[in-house]
């Protein structure tokens, strides 16, 4: 059993913010693989479909981005998962929109939700797929409050443009590791998609 985590934060006002991607590949898994409902409550939608006769689960924490580590160590207890079984997917600033990574492990790289998922599980030994926001709308102070109300803030349109896109192209990467393991993932997906694309 395999479980994707996509990172979010629960509320319209958030759906087509940067920080949102993890809830807005989700969405498009779930469109093409009807789910049924593992669990939901005040802390997590978690779902489930089959992939080749074994069963995933696709957990969507809703306790906001801050506190997305309770929900996945209920579910890693709860299903007995290893961290490998588990694959966590959010967006990074650090990284430009178009661009997909793909790793094993790693810290938290100043994101608050797989901060809060390594502080819960007590390893960064944590498979994760981070999507690249960062585009030419970032300010140049990377304090924290900037970077705050950049991830927060809405994707502009010629962002949108692009979205659906990079949302398959991460749906692609989710299913690669599923069925190929993550070497196989790393050495077709882990490149910017958009290198020529200039975004603004």
């Amino acid at each position: 059993m395999k479980c994707i985590v996509c990172l979010g934060n629960p509320g319209k006002k958030y759906r087509y913010t940067r920080h949102n991607i993890g809830f807005l590949v989700a969405e498009n898994i779930l469109q093409h693989h009807p789910p049924a409902i593992e669990r939901q409550n005040a802390l997590m939608d978690l779902l489930s479909f089959s992939l080749q006769q074994e069963k995933v689960l696709l957990l969507i924490p809703l306790t906001y981005m801050n506190n997305s580590g309770t929900a996945v160590q209920m579910v890693k207890e709860d299903y007995s998962l290893s961290t490998n079984d588990m694959l966590v997917l959010y967006d990074d600033f650090q990284l430009p929109f178009g661009t997909l990574r793909i790793r094993p492990k790693g810290s938290d790289g100043g994101h608050n939700g797989i901060g809060s998922v390594i502080y819960s599980l007590e390893t960064e030994a944590i498979p994760r797929l981070r999507v690249g926001v960062q585009t030419a709308e970032m300010p140049d102070a990377h304090t924290h409050e900037t970077m705050a109300s950049f991830v927060l803030s809405n994707f502009t349109e010629s962002e949108m443009k692009l979205l659906p896109r990079i949302i398959q192209l991460a749906e692609e990467a989710v299913f690669s590791w599923l069925q190929d393991g993550i070497e196989k993932t790393m050495s077709v997906y882990n490149k910017n998609f958009f290198h020529d694309t200039n975004v603004s």
